[in-house]
């Protein structure tokens, strides 16, 4: 098994609210884009609020959520995974971003909204305890992974509608 990688942060100075999966799966990191599975939900769900609907570029989806307030990360810089799975993250293997100096270059960042379990879990034991810039608000949402497929649509949806309802 190799470590993968994950991929720089989607930022903008004015952004309020940071959404953060745990680590890109196969099929972003071979494609270099958050979110590429194609049954992922993140882009259906960001196109129903924002307008960064999957059928757009990716660079335009982007420019959407950065202008919409909307930070996009990962909270593992890399692990070692050997599926897409979360599940089958080797703990020990774990290595976070470095969120100290994220936040303070974008202090204006006041929600984490969490893309399921394992990402809100990877950065309550990697990255809180040594957290030590503003307080922030943290919120876990459905995961839009396609392994989470036991949520209907609609009800991921309505969940996430709380990221607008911040960032605006």
């Amino acid at each position: 098994m190799s470590r993968a990688h994950g991929f720089a942060p989607i930022e903008d100075t004015a952004a309020i609210v940071l959404i953060l999966g745990s680590m890109p799966g196969k099929a972003s990191l071979a494609a270099g884009e958050y979110y590429a599975h194609p049954r992922n939900l993140f882009w259906p769900i960001m196109g129903e609020l924002v307008g960064a609907h999957p059928g757009l570029p990716y660079e335009g989806r982007l420019r959407i959520l950065k202008s919409s307030g909307i930070a996009l990360w990962d909270v593992l810089e890399s692990c070692i995974r050997n599926s897409s799975l979360d599940s089958h993250i080797e703990e020990a293997s774990v290595i976070p971003n470095d969120f100290e100096s994220f936040f303070l270059r974008h202090p204006s960042i006041a929600y984490l909204f969490f893309n399921g379990v394992k990402a809100e879990q990877c950065f309550q034991r990697h990255v809180q305890p040594s957290l030590k810039s503003q307080p922030l608000q943290y919120r876990r949402l459905p995961s839009t992974s396609p392994a989470n497929a036991g949520t209907p649509y609609e009800k991921k949806l309505d969940a996430w509608r709380a990221v607008m309802q911040l960032a605006t």
